[in-house]
């Protein structure tokens, strides 16, 4: 059944979206840039007014999405569960995305450097425990095992382990490479590179400080 346009009248709250009535009723809003090519006394039809619905469906998931943006990065599949949990449409969401990466808001590998670079600066973590977070944000592998390439594993144990330095002095040599051992496991590093970090710290420490370590 068609229907007739009889106000387009931009909003109070939101210079940005135009409010649509069909017949003397609001039917839905719309951005400024899209009601433009309307006018009062235009006639639509069921499809044609399906199809602005949908426009303003995704143009409002987008709105949501760089408000969320404004946080932090997000990864793709942060953004979908995000808007899912809204109960906004698949479809809409798709096509929401797809919108966000055309404009260069959403960027999957960009987001997994981001994420790599935030922990190498304040919270250094292992290849494993980074897979297996970035993984969690729904990170491809591909994605995962290229900007996880140039990690420079040992200094990230060694940088890891440095908060802990002050805590385990007073340990005898064997308790202290249990203890950061076991830390640096839990962030996520391999057992060759901890061996190699701990090694490193008991040279420095026996030159640096001999009273750092309890008697044998």
């Amino acid at each position: 059944m068609d229907r007739v346009i009889t106000a387009l009248e931009v909003q109070k709250r939101n210079k940005d979206r135009v409010s649509v009535y069909l017949d003397g009723e609001f039917a839905f809003g719309l951005p400024v840039i899209e009601a433009a090519r309307l006018h009062k006394g235009q006639t639509l039809s069921a499809d044609e007014i399906a199809a602005l619905r949908t426009i303003d469906a995704v143009a409002r998931a987008v709105d949501q999405a760089v408000r969320l943006l404004a946080r932090r990065p997000y990864s793709t599949a942060e953004i979908r569960r995000n808007l899912a949990g809204k109960e906004i449409a698949p479809s809409v969401i798709d096509e929401a995305l797809a919108r966000l990466a055309g404009l260069g808001y959403v960027d999957d590998h960009a987001f997994a450097r981001y994420w790599v670079e935030n922990r190498e600066r304040f919270k250094p973590r292992g290849p494993r425990a980074l897979q297996h977070e970035l993984r969690q944000k729904g990170i491809a592998p591909t994605i995962i095992e290229a900007v996880l390439a140039d990690l420079d594993v040992f200094d990230s144990a060694y940088r890891a382990a440095q908060p802990k330095l002050q805590r385990l002095r007073g340990l005898s040599r064997r308790d202290f490479r249990d203890s950061l051992g076991a830390f640096l496991a839990r962030r996520g590093f391999n057992y060759d590179i901890i061996q190699e970090v701990i090694n490193q710290l008991i040279s420095e420490l026996d030159e640096e400080e001999p009273e750092y370590f309890a008697s044998e």
